[in-house]
């Protein structure tokens, strides 16, 4: 692994831990279903950085667990990948929508 691999993944996962920590903090201070839906993004988007580390690494076999149907469509990976910005698009509706339509 070359120096500039090794940097970019220490960044990813030392900004990703601050995202969530910040996100962890807010969740129990919120109760507004749009911050809810965000913090759950950044924590699914975190958890997809730290299980990609791992893979990379060598430390999970990420070819048995990225191909959960054994067809080669790594559903897993497509999960954690797009399920961060699926909850950041429901989030951003559920702004869009109060503030379209004020209850």
């Amino acid at each position: 692994m070359e120096l500039g691999e090794f940097i970019l993944i220490l960044s990813k996962l030392g900004m990703g831990a601050i995202a969530t920590f910040f996100a962890i903090l807010l969740w129990s201070r919120t109760r507004d279903i749009a911050w809810v839906l965000v913090i759950i993004g950044t924590l699914i988007h975190y958890a997809e950085v730290v299980f990609s580390t791992l893979v990379d690494f060598g430390i999970l076999a990420g070819e048995e667990l990225w191909n959960v149907t054994g067809s080669g469509i790594p559903v897993f990976k497509i999960l954690l990948v797009n399920l961060p910005v699926l909850f950041y698009s429901i989030a951003f509706l559920t702004v869009i929508a109060r503030r379209r339509f004020p209850s």
